[in-house]
């Protein structure tokens, strides 16, 4: 791609030089915005998505309801959106309903005839995905209230070349990104793929063994068929022991003992970074006074989701509710081989199966107890235990180097799009 043959200084920082003949406008002399309430309910109720616009529903009960609709402003077809009280995780769209919306979110239309919606649109979304509006923005970004007054929207500047040009733009960009998009699609599902192998060759090992040519015998259990015939089918309450760790929510404080919660229990290990919640040391004494944990004991999510598991590799951790506690009978079960069993096809089913509940699946700690396990003997538990970690190394690369070219697409797809609407490149 070519450069323009000639530059000026655009006098805006996060757009630098331009093409000579391009010009800075603010966005009050592009945009009007509007507030037209609705003053009676029945319409279609709409919310701003990464993913568009979307039509609500609001009989679900899920996310935040309003409790009068009749207080939202009108949202048309063709107008733009933008949740301007959240430039973190906020978006702007055009939109594709007719319906109603936030009275908190801004809404707004193209006044000038020289210039392309679907441009504009790009300028827009580009400003979000990388944070130039958080420049502008205003309020408390830590609790996520960091908003885009309509002051600073107003006269934010936008650079804008000849219509015949942003079409130009439109045309070529929809190209390219619409072949990176492809790009990025087949790369997750081959991450689906790789992620549907593991979990085949987990359910395969824990179930039937590494040798194919073993005898097979009738588990007696029919969620679970045949299984090797040296193995056994055993309850879970037979070979361990469990803490429910039922109990009022504590407090949460800045700095103290760190909380394991439902959010931390993923893919058989606790994830420190998703949520970071901590407990005082009173209040820590208090929920573990059931029971504490040690190393290689499994965590288990009762509800909310129900069915993950990990295993604990930090004994000063506190345990939230809705998470049982298992410690098994070393003489019967090696603690990984467990964690894979809980983590295979058969006892996922099965959980899943038992789960009762309409918003949040759950289930009791006394059922959770009475679902069975296949074991062979800890000698071949180990082999097992082997395969599968040596398994899981080469697929989590895999996975990994797929997730890596994403990100390196992403930021292509971003630089492009900036470069293009910027006039650092041309197009033609």
């Amino acid at each position: 791609m070519q450069r323009y043959e000639i530059y000026k200084d655009s006098g805006v920082d996060w757009i630098g030089e331009i093409p000579e003949h391009w010009k800075v406008i603010k966005l009050k002399y592009i945009f009007k915005i509007l507030k037209r309430i609705a003053g009676s309910e029945g319409f279609d109720v709409l919310s701003i998505t990464q993913r568009g616009i979307k039509i609500k529903d609001v009989t679900s009960g899920e996310g935040q309801l309003a409790m009068d609709y009749a207080k939202y402003q009108f949202c048309y077809v063709n107008d733009f959106a933008m949740n301007h009280m959240d430039l973190l995780t906020g978006w702007v769209d055009l939109s594709n309903f007719d319906g109603v919306i936030s009275p908190d979110y801004r809404v707004f239309d193209l006044i000038r005839n020289d210039c392309s919606k679907t441009y504009l649109l790009i300028l827009l979304q580009l400003c979000y995905t990388n944070k130039v509006f958080y420049a502008h923005g205003q309020g408390v970004s830590m609790l996520g209230r960091w908003r885009f007054p309509s002051e600073n929207f107003n006269n934010f500047y936008f650079p804008i070349p000849r219509i015949e040009e942003q079409f130009k733009i439109v045309s070529f960009l929809d190209d390219k990104t619409a072949k990176i998009d492809q790009t990025i699609a087949n790369k997750q599902k081959e991450i689906e793929l790789l992620k549907e192998r593991r979990q085949i060759l987990i359910q395969k090992a824990v179930t039937k063994g590494l040798d194919d040519s073993v005898k097979l015998k009738d588990s007696g259990v029919d969620w679970i068929g045949e299984i090797p015939e040296h193995w056994e089918v055993i309850s879970i309450t037979k070979i361990s022991s469990r803490v429910d760790y039922r109990g009022k929510t504590p407090e949460k404080v800045e700095n103290g003992i760190f909380l394991v919660t439902t959010r931390n229990i993923k893919k058989g290990f606790i994830n420190y970074e998703v949520s970071k919640e901590y407990v005082t040391e009173k209040d820590y004494h208090n929920i573990m006074s059931r029971g504490l944990p040690k190393i290689g004991d499994i965590l288990f999510t009762m509800e909310a989701p129900l069915g993950e598991s990990a295993m604990v590799d930090d004994e000063n951790v506190a345990i939230a509710q809705r998470i049982i506690k298992f410690r098994f009978n070393k003489k019967k079960a090696i603690h990984k081989f467990v964690n894979y069993s809980f983590a295979s096809t058969y006892f996922q089913n099965k959980v899943q199966s038992e789960g009762t509940g309409s918003t949040a699946k759950g289930i009791k700690a006394s059922k959770l107890g009475l679902l069975k396990i296949i074991l062979p003997d800890l000698k071949e538990q180990t082999q097992i235990v082997a395969y599968l970690e040596e398994i899981e190394e080469k697929i989590s690369k895999a996975i990994l180097l797929k997730q890596r070219e994403i990100e390196k697409l992403k930021e292509y797809k971003t630089v492009l799009i900036d470069n293009v609407v910027t006039g650092k490149v041309r197009v033609s």
